[in-house]
């Protein structure tokens, strides 16, 4: 579990809201009470904790607070960025589907880059193998219909480490 901070409202932090993202921003601890292990050092009680991150949440400082899965300790070893060429008038009503689909941990459009280029429209696919990804793959390009020209599927090659913006200044936890 993770706090992803927006980095222009970061300096609208007070000393107790930045404490709170300095402890969080690595994860939270995984003991049975987390708001409360990371509002005791601060002298907050964990619902506390839970009603500041709520409020930074609701003004913009504090962008989600969100589990973050490793796939492939999950089991999922096959993971595939699928980009697609598809028709920009239905592009907005097609990709908020694929969003839905089961499989799909990242969905967003992007601009094109014309000639090397033509895809506008970017789906993550996760699967315990290349075969599982590829009848994912299928099924997305049956969503699409006659609104996708053309798509590839871009496997990982290796694992990278992953975090969001980090604010400066010590955390006990490790990053």
């Amino acid at each position: 579990m993770s706090v992803s901070t927006c980095p222009s409202d970061a300096a609208g932090l007070d000393a107790t809201d930045r404490a709170i993202v300095l402890a969080t921003q690595a994860g939270l601890p995984l003991v049975p009470d987390p708001w409360g292990a990371v509002g005791r050092p601060l002298g907050l009680s964990g619902e506390a904790v839970r009603d500041r991150l709520a409020r930074m949440q609701a003004v913009g400082i504090v962008r989600r607070v969100a589990a973050v899965p490793n796939h492939y300790r999950l089991g999922y070893v096959a993971n595939g960025m699928t980009v697609w060429d598809v028709d920009d008038a239905r592009i907005d009503r097609l990709g908020r589907e694929v969003a839905r689909l089961p499989g799909v941990s990242h969905c967003y459009r992007r601009p094109r880059h014309l000639p090397d280029w033509p895809y506008n429209l970017f789906a993550m696919l996760h699967g315990r193998s290349r075969a599982e990804v590829e009848a994912q793959a299928d099924t997305l390009r049956e969503l699409l219909g006659s609104a996708c020209r053309d798509h590839r599927i871009l496997y990982s090659s290796r694992i990278l480490k992953k975090t969001g913006l980090r604010l400066a200044g010590r955390s006990d936890r490790p990053g």
